[in-house]
């Protein structure tokens, strides 16, 4: 079930319509019977104005990171409120480099901008997902939803169930 609390209309990072991102994502948990709150909100650039935006706790924000592990883009998701160790990544996948997709290759890829990208895989968008274990530790999930004024607050448990991780393990660090 929507529950929207903003009553200004959709606005993707583009236009004003909706994201594809953001309906593939309505979809897919409309098919799965999953119940989560969708919030409009004036554009955020980071995690913290994203938590505050949606009146929930920056530990409960998903961080949708996509990264190049030597010839593959990989997406990786995170606690907001933790930050990236990108030496577990490397050594997970025995690669020498790990690095962010560029925003012209995150744009190519997705068409999606810096800060809108989804925690999902397939077949929300094409890349193996991976989620760190701070994930797991939140009873609900909060996250931006294909654009930067579009975010979908849900169950955590109901998050894992349709994303379908590839794998779940620890890449990530304490903040600060």
């Amino acid at each position: 079930m929507t529950d929207t609390t903003d009553p200004r209309p959709i606005r993707s990072h583009s236009s004003s319509t909706p994201s594809p991102a953001l309906e593939r994502i309505r979809a897919l948990l409309a098919e799965n019977s999953v119940e989560f709150r969708e919030v409009r909100h004036e554009p955020t650039r980071t995690s913290e104005e994203s938590a505050r935006a949606r009146g929930e706790s920056v530990e409960i924000g998903g961080k949708a990171l996509l990264m190049k592990t030597g010839d593959e883009f990989r997406l990786f998701v995170l606690s907001a409120a933790r930050k990236l160790d990108s030496a577990a990544i490397r050594e997970r996948f025995g690669a020498k480099k790990a690095r962010f997709a560029t925003p012209e290759e995150l744009l190519e890829l997705t068409g999606l901008v810096p800060g809108s990208v989804p925690p999902f895989g397939r077949p929300i968008l094409p890349f193996d997902l991976f989620v760190d274990e701070s994930i797991a530790r939140n009873e609900k999930i909060a996250f931006n939803a294909g654009s930067i004024t579009d975010s979908i607050i849900m169950p955590t448990h109901d998050y894992l169930r349709v994303a379908k991780p590839t794998e779940t393990f620890r890449f990530s660090l304490a903040a600060g």
